[in-house]
């Protein structure tokens, strides 16, 4: 079956696929399409919200299962007010680029002695067709607790900059250099996606 994902990531779509890799699905990507894609209005209060709005305009488009994903970071010892939440990318009223985003997490963690401890809270919505929408935000498609550190590996992964402040609590290592983690969080949430597709799967049989 093939399923389209809706961005244009190739660091996601990448990621994806290596989660999948299981399922007897092809995983297609917007690049794949000619089409024009609206800007999606992510105004969201939650990953899952974002989700759905980014799906469901897709789905609008293509007129062929899609799915997306949301992540919010959020950060141990600050207000709710001051959660990243799904904005990690934007501060202050500006967008972010990958570097960008490394110095300033980077210099949030050294005002918060160094290391900060923070979790990826993820949603994630298909879109079958007009009358089948999954949607789902359980834990185990969230990352496990991770310290953002102040002092950035030297390496970088295009389209996951914050891989390159993220330390493993047990190991103390970057996940980086721990071998089989391509990002932040290893395979901690792996089998949640694996196990949503499986559940989306089944009930089209």
């Amino acid at each position: 079956m093939k399923i389209v994902y809706g961005t244009t990531n190739p660091g996601k779509l990448n990621s994806m696929k290596k989660i999948l890799d299981t399922l007897d699905v092809d995983i297609l990507s917007l690049r794949d399409f000619n089409n024009d894609f609206p800007d999606v209005d992510e105004s969201g209060n939650d990953p899952l919200e974002n989700a759905k709005l980014k799906a469901l305009t897709y789905y609008k488009v293509l007129k062929r299962p899609v799915f997306s994903c949301d992540s919010g970071l959020f950060i141990k010892g600050l207000e709710k007010n001051e959660q990243p939440g799904v904005h990690v990318r934007r501060i202050n009223g500006k967008t972010l680029n990958d570097e960008e985003m490394i110095e300033y997490y980077a210099s949030l963690a050294d005002k918060m002695g160094g290391q900060a401890v923070a979790t990826y809270k993820n949603g994630i919505c298909l879109v079958l067709d007009e009358n089948t929408i999954i949607e789902y935000d359980g834990n185990d498609i969230s990352s496990e607790e991770f310290i953002i550190n102040s002092h950035p590996h030297k390496n970088r992964i295009s389209g996951f900059p914050l891989d390159s402040l993220s330390v493993e609590i047990e190991s103390g290592r970057f996940y980086m250099d721990i071998q089989n983690n391509d990002n932040v969080a290893g395979n901690s949430y792996d089998s949640g996606f694996i196990n949503f597709f499986k559940r989306a799967l089944y009930s089209l049989e």
